[in-house]
């Protein structure tokens, strides 16, 4: 068995204990060297919204994960000019590991079902395995609901029931746009950073 790695991706806007509850379960159930957490360049799905410059965004998973063996955190999508897709991502990772080593890209059972609908899904499965972490609110898919979407979907998918997250990114923002604490939910250098910086207040 060679190394195990496994991506972490997200806008990060805020990076919270949510994200690091998801690695630090994944990194344990499933004994992965290392977590690689793949802050947003520009996201497509998020093309029409705002999103924190990506510089800063990278500098709060930093704080946040320093000190955490086995996590780093990628610039990949962010030096990548355009809009970002998963298996840009996921193919320019490949590249630089073993044919036996072994690769997982996190995501929320929610992202199953659309997930065939991703650009050039049959490959991400070749590639990598997906790894499905519970959201709130969502049913665990069936496995014959994904076969029926692609054809052996669930041999590639690992379902997870742990852990159950109730944070969410928005929801810290919108905290600190009402001036309401939020050192239950970030790390205390990530709350440092938002307020030293003055992120996500009122414009």
């Amino acid at each position: 068995m060679g190394v195990v790695k496994a991506i972490l991706g997200g806008t990060f806007d805020p990076i919270h204990n949510g994200h690091l509850t998801i690695a630090e379960y994944v990194q344990k159930e499933l004994k992965v060297d290392e977590i690689i957490f793949m802050p947003a360049g520009t996201p497509y799905f998020k093309i029409m919204k705002p999103v924190t410059a990506a510089s800063k965004r990278k500098k709060m998973v930093s704080l946040a994960i320093k000190g955490k063996t086995g996590m780093t955190v990628s610039s990949i999508e962010i030096r990548r000019k355009g809009l970002t897709y998963t298996i840009d991502t996921i193919r320019e990772i490949r590249q630089g590991m073993k044919k036996n080593d072994q690769l997982y890209f996190i995501l929320g059972w929610d992202n199953l079902i659309s997930f065939p609908y991703w650009r050039d899904p049959e490959e991400i499965l070749k590639l990598c395995k997906l790894v499905a972490i519970p959201r709130t609110g969502y049913a665990i898919p069936e496995k014959k609901e994904l076969d029926a979407l692609i054809p052996g979907f669930s041999k590639r998918v690992i379902l997870l029931d742990q852990p159950i997250i109730d944070v969410s990114s928005s929801e810290i923002r919108k905290r600190v746009q009402e001036g309401r604490p939020i050192s239950d939910l970030v790390p205390e250098a990530v709350e440092a950073f938002i307020l030293d910086k003055g992120l996500y207040l009122p414009a």
